[in-house]
């Protein structure tokens, strides 16, 4: 090389160091492969102080040995560029968080002799997220103790009017209103029992046990469930099973529970809606194409647009506050999701609706023990279609 070229070769070299090493906004350090800080800009020394003849971890995190899962150790390995947000000390002691990118820097001979670490102080930013986190917490605190308020009077109004009734049937010696005071109360502490069970199953969510299952038990016992009391109301409680569905990795009881507030769903939307035509509910599976797909279809009350998207919503409910908590679709989005599934719905006003979840076999979770599995079949054409 000429002496020339050697000069410009230099100039270029120190105005890269004037303008972009000791000037951007960014603490930039070097270190060579036994961790020591070999060179750093002015930037740097102002966050972490004095680098001089020190390591890396002893500047950064005031550490006598090398960090845990050193990125750095891994960068000189395997000469990936790396990205990584790191928590550490700056130069007064203070605690930091900072995102650091990692770029391997190779000798003549292709080998890593040094990487360059530039580190950017998020602090302020970890801050925020921090107090973001915080309202949003507080937020659904609130939220949830309003719905859990309300509730609770709705039920205590139930309790104290079957007491009313109670009291007055023994002043009076009326045997008729004595039963049904005594209903109201019993049907009110039933309401208290589910109230608290679905409030606690969201609130801790539940550990999902899965395992291999037949995928027409869990709807052939929601039918056993709820055929006595969609009989008492005058609807039909309609289930087709594809047969000879292979096992899938479910939660039974999680789907159950599923399948479970589908159904008391539809037949509510039937017992509100006019007395036009014979009402009736249809819980079906099918497989289609390696997707496990259960739907429960009704021609009730059906839901405007309005309702629609509100439906996974907490605490909306249309069953009026007295009777539901707005938290079962919910509960129900949440385990299907947590199979690697999804669900959406179709509605018309004043015809009915249709839910439907589908479960991609290979999204599903990994079973534990063994059990059984077969599926499902199908259900009337959407409308409009919502899903979550």
């Amino acid at each position: 090389m000429t002496a020339d070229r050697m000069m410009h070769v230099q100039e270029i070299q120190d105005w890269l160091r004037a303008h972009l090493f000791d000037q951007v906004p960014i603490a930039i350090s070097i270190i060579d492969r036994d961790y020591n800080i070999v060179d750093a800009n002015p930037w740097f020394e102002k966050a972490y102080g004095g680098w001089r003849k020190r390591p890396c971890y002893e500047v950064y995190k005031d550490r006598t040995a090398p960090c845990i899962n050193c990125a750095a150790a891994k960068t000189f390995e395997d000469g990936k560029i790396r990205i990584r947000e790191e928590k550490g000390k700056v130069g007064d002691g203070k605690a930091m968080d900072y995102l650091v990118h990692m770029v391997p820097i190779r000798g003549p001979l292709g080998k890593i002799r040094f990487i360059v670490e530039m580190s950017t102080d998020i602090t302020e930013v970890k801050r925020l997220e921090a107090e973001r986190r915080e309202a949003e917490r507080l937020a659904a605190v609130g939220e949830t103790v309003a719905g859990i308020a309300h509730g609770i009077k709705n039920v205590l109004m139930g309790l104290e009017g079957g007491m009313y009734a109670v009291n007055t049937g023994i002043q009076l010696a009326d045997d008729d209103r004595i039963a049904r005071g005594w209903i109201t109360l019993e049907e009110n502490v039933q309401r208290i029992s589910e109230f608290v069970k679905e409030f606690l199953d969201f609130a801790k969510g539940r550990k999902t046990t899965v395992a291999m299952v037949d995928p027409n038990i869990p709807p052939q016992e929601v039918l056993n469930l709820f055929r006595e009391r969609a009989a008492q109301s005058g609807i039909g409680l309609e289930v087709e099973l594809q047969p000879g569905l292979k096992e899938a990795a479910l939660d039974k009881d999680a789907i159950h529970t599923c399948l479970s507030n589908l159904v008391s769903n539809a037949i509510d939307a039937c017992m509100v809606a006019e007395q036009t035509r014979e009402f009736v509910v249809t819980l079906t599976s099918r497989d289609e194409d390696g997707v496990l797909i259960y739907e429960v279809a009704d021609n009730g009350l059906g839901m405007d647009y309005e309702i629609s998207k509100k439906v996974f919503s907490k605490f909306f409910t249309t069953k009026g506050s007295d009777r539901g908590t707005g938290l079962g679709l919910l509960t129900t989005k949440r385990i299907i999701h947590q199979h690697g599934g999804h669900i959406s719905f179709t509605s018309t006003e004043g015809e009915g609706s249709v839910f439907r979840i589908e479960l991609p076999r290979g999204f599903l979770p990994t079973p534990e023990p063994l059990q059984e599995a077969e599926s499902v079949e199908s259900c009337p054409p959407p409308r409009r279609e919502v899903t979550s």
